[in-house]
């Protein structure tokens, strides 16, 4: 019992610590740091690269794991230029909660990560409907979808949460989450 005690303790030092850091910045909602999600967990394909990744990159305690969060950015990395940034932890948070909310342990294809402004820039020139000033170039935005699970399921899931941006884009095959505030298209 003293260990939980312990970890809920060191969880919620964690967060605040993390909230005051942010200075500003959308806090994670309520529904992002319940019990409901013990463990910051993730099974990702990249749909660009081919690559697996099943990761813990949050454990009970609240504490991050700064080698599974590197892996995180380099499977979320720009497939242009190979470029990696430290992605926002609260746009993982949110595709977490989202993956919990929907059963949990799905394997998330990533269809867009990180994208550096050289490709997000060719991207626009080829009228490929990207915003010029994309969430996706400061690592607060990922386009997903997980096989097996319609889009509209995907995207009521991630609306509930009210949480951060929420975009559909059913004739391309994904929705996007990003870290900003709530909004949705």
């Amino acid at each position: 019992m003293r260990s939980r005690l312990w970890c809920r303790r060191s969880f919620l030092k964690t967060s605040f610590l993390g909230a005051a850091l942010l200075l500003g910045a959308p806090s994670l909602s309520k529904a992002l740091l319940t019990d409901r999600t013990p463990l910051g967990k993730l099974r990702l394909y990249n749909l660009h690269t081919e690559e697996r990744l099943e990761i813990v990159y949050r454990n009970c305690c609240g504490e991050y794991d700064r080698k599974a969060l590197d892996a995180l950015n380099w499977l979320l990395r720009c497939p242009y230029t190979q470029k990696t940034v430290n992605m926002d932890v609260r746009v993982i948070e949110y595709l977490n909660q989202v993956d919990k909310n929907l059963g949990g342990n799905h394997e998330i294809h990533i269809v867009s990560g990180y994208r550096s402004p050289q490709y997000n820039e060719l991207l626009f020139r080829e009228g490929r409907g990207v915003a010029k000033n994309s969430l996706h170039m400061q690592g607060r935005a990922i386009d997903i979808r997980i096989p097996r699970l319609g889009l509209d399921r995907l995207r009521q899931t991630a609306l509930s949460l009210r949480y951060g941006g929420v975009g559909y884009y059913p004739l391309s095959d994904f929705v996007h989450l990003d870290s900003g505030r709530f909004r949705f298209w």
